[in-house]
């Protein structure tokens, strides 16, 4: 029997594969996935899906462009509408959302949308490139409500926001209670700064070093765990012994067994990413550990807005060591009542909307 539902996505990231699973068992949809163009992401299984029908070849053009083979002509296939990863770059796209238009199928675009920081050319490009689909799936409100300053009507845009593996996690997080970790780590009972995600220029670990620095001569102590791998050269070792910090920061390399990051996560005081921020925000709440990153909006990926100032995190002045310092020391320095309030309003945000069962939700109803 043909699906009624055609997915045509450019890649399928592995912290994809729940929402993908429920598409595929409550929507039955038809699934064309790309393979990766220049992304290194760790792909989920896609025989995984019932639906899967074909792997796309992404071919590369000039720049960020490319055309992904055979995902034309599924516009002439008899599906109804089509969900399609919302990329610009991606020119076959351009080609199905014109056919579609002129063959009356609806087509859904699940895309990043507006960021904040587009020039003018990018501005008419983009609304020329949504402007063809029938709606726009947003992963968060910052987005829409840019976009509607742009002239989008707001019944075309709906967030759809984001999810990692809810179901495993929370499983984890009910078996998780304090434990002594950090103490026999760093044999101190310091407050312990977190951060999860690839070393690399943009994350600017070297300003969390110098805060820490600067905060230890102020007389305020805490520690620091980075985890994750080196992606790109960074100063970030050197930075450490020349502040003599050493015993004060363990590089615990990357890690994927999830019970332990769990168990990580939900030891730590702060989660502090000094740089741009996207999914590391949904995996510090799903654990109850608030998260502090800087101000600019528009470098951030869209799960930023998930940080409720005073609740479940902090926005510092961005490239301010001062700011962070002094955002840090406000958030190491609550009592415990309140750290506990904080860790069940950072679980309530992903319980209401960053997984996969409200993501099922939100997609059900807009493709009435």
């Amino acid at each position: 029997m043909q699906a009624e539902i055609c997915c045509i996505m450019n890649l399928a990231p592995h912290y994809n594969a729940p929402i993908y699973r429920l598409m595929d068992a409550e929507l039955k949809c038809d699934f064309f996935i790309g393979d990766r163009v220049s992304l290194s992401i760790k792909l989920m299984h896609y025989n995984e899906l019932t639906g899967f029908k074909k792997e796309l070849k992404n071919l590369k053009l000039a720049g960020n462009f490319y055309w992904q083979r055979n995902a034309v002509q599924l516009a002439l296939k008899p599906y109804k509408k089509y969900i399609i990863t919302g990329e610009p770059h991606c020119l076959s796209t351009w080609c199905i959302l014109l056919i579609a238009r002129i063959t009356g199928k609806k087509t859904f675009l699940w895309t990043h949308g507006w960021y904040g920081n587009e020039s003018k050319i990018k501005r008419l490009i983009k609304k020329i490139f949504f402007g063809l689909s029938s709606k726009v799936l947003l992963y968060g409100d910052y987005a829409k409500d840019l976009m509607i300053k742009e002239g989008f009507p707001a019944d075309k845009l709906i967030p759809i926001y984001n999810s990692l593996d809810y179901s495993t996690q929370c499983k984890i997080r009910e078996t998780l209670s304090e434990t002594n970790i950090y103490r026999e780590q760093f044999l101190n009972q310091f407050p312990v700064l977190l951060y999860i995600g690839r070393i690399q220029k943009n994350k600017k670990l070297d300003l969390l070093i110098e805060a820490i620095s600067v905060l230890y001569s102020r007389g305020v102590f805490c520690n620091l765990i980075i985890i994750g791998e080196e992606a790109e050269r960074t100063n970030i070792y050197e930075l450490v012994d020349r502040n003599k910090l050493g015993r004060f920061v363990w590089f615990y390399g990357p890690c994927y067994d999830e019970k332990k990051l769990g168990e990580l996560i939900y030891n730590a005081n702060l989660c502090v990413v000094p740089g741009d921020i996207g999914l590391t925000v949904m995996h510090s709440f799903v654990y109850g550990t608030p998260v502090i990153t800087h101000n600019n909006y528009s470098k951030h990926g869209p799960e930023f807005e998930a940080i409720r100032e005073g609740v479940t995190g902090a926005f510092f002045k961005e490239n301010s060591v001062d700011d962070l310092c002094d955002k840090i020391c406000n958030w190491i320095t609550i009592s415990i009542e309140k750290r506990e309030w904080i860790r069940h309003e950072c679980y309530n945000i992903i319980n209401e909307k960053y997984n996969p069962y409200r993501q099922i939700e939100i997609l059900r109803n807009a493709l009435l």
